[in-house]
């Protein structure tokens, strides 16, 4: 994360404040889901399970989106 110059502030923030734009069901061993969130005027994604049992969040990766690879609004890929 901090080679991509996001922090654990960004990433918490993304998590509380961000927008679920896909949900992954079927990922093992937890279902997880992709939030958009913005920091400024910077987009941010998230990959997050959520352990219903535990209650814990699991992060799987943090990136900002690639403009060639998402629309304007970085909600659907291109």
């Amino acid at each position: 994360m901090f080679e991509r110059r996001i922090t654990v502030e960004d990433v918490l923030e993304t998590l509380r404040a961000g927008e679920t734009i896909e949900e992954y069901p079927s990922d093992m061993p937890l279902p997880s889901r992709l939030l958009l969130g913005w920091i400024g005027s910077r987009p941010l994604h998230v990959v997050a399970a959520h352990d219903p049992q535990t209650g814990d969040r699991i992060i799987i990766t943090a990136y900002e989106p690639d403009s060639d690879r998402w629309d304007p609004g970085f909600r659907k890929r291109n």
